[in-house]
């Protein structure tokens, strides 16, 4: 994918599900616009319409049942209305078929969290006797966590991008890797790692890059995961999960969605709709502050080391010389909490926060250090996050020594993306 000078994407052009061939493709800002909303003018609406019911009548009980027969045998959207809220959900779908649609794949299947959409992954997987994971360092906490605690009775090794191949057993039923990683912002050659995989499903943690920065799926990924709760949502009121993938797959999850209620609200559904309507232009303008505040960042003498990906985004990472914990006291406009992907600008420390749950040798090892601090981009004015950051910064006791300058250095984007 093409990228500007500052870090942000190029319109990519986005094939039409359903359409012939000689179809022109929409530029995906237009498909963010109009993706799960082509009828709606047809039903005489403008905005989609929110289905709050938990159940539905049907008259005709014999072909209900034919119905539920066959989502149970083959794990497909049932056709024709609605059954019942955990099997699906017209205003759900809605958002599935526009996500689907961003990340270039057949299908996408939304749960009520990330987690709960990990969780489905990797029930699909043990379900067929594969409860084997290959996995690099570092994922979101919590993604680590649930891998190596065997709650799913999945067993995981940890390996880096060059030792997939060799780590991959008969009983291996995925690949994980996060790129950018959290927090570390570490990036992957999408690429040449599903070529280490072969015939085993690779699932992308997509959640920082968005489609607006890179499609995963197009350079081999079978799986896509969001936690829909960041930018896909992108203003802190809503809980989500989504995977893109194959239908083959997807029937899988649904199924597991089925039978586990991890479904994603109706509500849910509609906000997350609406989030993808502005999700590129979010992205650009938040991204393009990024950029220039990790350039700040490392030319600043107290901060050891900044941390920015070529792909661009808007997440910028920086280990301080100071206390990271004065640091966090000390903002005033950036909200120190947990999450990602707001409008408004966040800032945590991971080994306090998000990575607690980790291991504390795993976290060092993973380049999660304890003056690590992890900085969502939000919408506000560059200069005004500037001196919010450099405030908390300067207060008393929290200036450090000047670092080596090599290691005030910060990636910027390159032409290919950094690919």
């Amino acid at each position: 994918m093409d990228m500007d000078a500052d870090g942000t994407a190029d319109p990519v052009a986005v094939p039409l599900a359903g359409t012939s061939p000689r179809t022109l493709p929409r530029a995906l800002a237009t498909e963010a616009v109009h993706a799960g909303r082509e009828d709606l003018a047809r039903l005489g609406v403008h905005a989609a319409p929110i289905d709050l019911s938990t159940t539905y009548p049907s008259y005709d009980t014999r072909d209900e049942a034919a119905r539920i027969d066959e989502f149970a045998a083959t794990g497909a959207r049932p056709e024709g209305p609605p059954v019942y809220a955990r099997l699906d959900n017209p205003t759900t779908a809605r958002f599935e078929t526009a996500l689907a649609r961003l990340e270039g794949t057949e299908s996408a299947v939304a749960f009520a969290s990330g987690m709960a959409a990990l969780t489905a992954v990797l029930l699909v997987r043990s379900g067929r006797g594969l409860r084997h994971v290959v996995a690099v360092r570092p994922l979101y906490g919590c993604s680590d966590h649930l891998l190596t605690a065997g709650l799913l009775g999945t067993e995981v090794t940890w390996t880096d991008p060059a030792g997939i191949a060799d780590a991959i057993g008969p009983d291996t039923g995925l690949v994980m890797v996060e790129t950018p990683a959290n927090p570390t912002l570490a990036e992957v050659d999408i690429a040449a790692v599903a070529h280490d995989c072969g015939s085993i499903p690779l699932l992308v943690d997509n959640t920082f890059a968005t489609p607006v920065l890179q499609r995963p799926a197009e350079h081999g990924a079978r799986l896509v995961l969001h936690s829909a709760t960041k930018y896909l949502g992108g203003h802190g009121d809503v809980l989500g999960g989504v995977v893109a993938c194959d239908e083959e797959f997807a029937r899988g999850l649904r199924q597991v969605r089925f039978a586990t209620g991890g479904v994603l609200h109706p509500m849910a559904g509609y906000l997350l709709l609406r989030g993808l309507s502005t999700l590129p232009v979010r992205v650009r303008a938040a991204s393009a502050t990024a950029a220039d505040l990790a350039r700040r960042l490392a030319t600043d003498p107290r901060i050891a080391r900044v941390h920015y990906p070529a792909v661009g985004g808007a997440m910028v990472s920086f280990e301080v010389y100071g206390d990271p914990h004065e640091v966090i006291a000390g903002v005033r406009l950036i909200t120190p909490a947990v999450s990602l992907g707001s409008v408004d600008s966040l800032i945590q420390h991971p080994a306090s926060i998000s990575h607690r749950i980790v291991a504390e040798g795993d976290r060092r090892s993973a380049g999660v250090s304890d003056r690590l601090l992890r900085m969502s981009v939000g919408l506000e004015d560059v200069e005004d996050l500037w001196r919010d950051l450099t405030g908390a910064l300067s207060a008393p006791g929290r200036a450090g020594r000047s670092p080596e300058p090599s290691s005030r250095t910060v990636p910027r984007p390159s032409p290919s993306g950094g690919r």
